[in-house]
């Protein structure tokens, strides 16, 4: 018990603090609640765009102060090549860049990129296949989602810009 104090007193000043300290009222809650996300283009634009939405919450009544614009390349990459020219592996890659933008002012406050991606087995029914890139899209798209709303959230944390 001795021991634990001094590593105690170590950790207390060490200057980490919560990213989301306070709660839904706290500096960075609040920034996240107050971004709308541009419609993305696609597929895989529909799911990164709902994903996004779903992790930053609904915008206050009114305009958002923040605008975030994403752009993303996707794209299936095969490898793994048998003797008879037929792929058995598949790289899909999905790369999101993107934009916090103040609405108001029209300046870009944050512009940065996030991506993720996964390994498929191309097997011999083409219908397992396809649903295999699917569902790989899907979690590629929740995993950009991710990186980008904790971009966002840093940067919220270091700028103190709360709306």
């Amino acid at each position: 018990m001795k021991r634990l104090l001094p590593l105690t007193l170590l950790l207390a000043g060490c200057g980490l603090q919560p990213l989301y300290g306070g709660g839904a009222s706290g500096p960075v809650a609040r920034t996240l609640r107050s971004v709308s996300v541009a419609p993305i283009e696609g597929r895989a634009g529909w799911l990164v765009r709902t994903a996004l939405e779903d992790r930053l919450g609904a915008p206050a009544a009114g305009a958002a102060p923040y605008r975030l614009e994403v752009l993303l390349d996707d794209d299936i990459t095969g490898f793994g090549i048998r003797s008879d020219d037929a792929v058995t592996r598949e790289r899909r890659t999905l790369r999101a860049r993107y934009r916090l933008v103040d609405s108001a002012k029209g300046t870009v406050l944050l512009d940065a990129t996030a991506g993720s991606d996964a390994g498929i087995d191309v097997v011999g029914s083409e219908y397992a296949t396809v649903a295999a890139e699917q569902t790989a899209l899907e979690r590629l798209s929740k995993e950009v989602a991710d990186q980008i709303v904790t971009r966002i959230a840093l940067y919220a944390r270091r700028s103190g810009n709360a709306p």
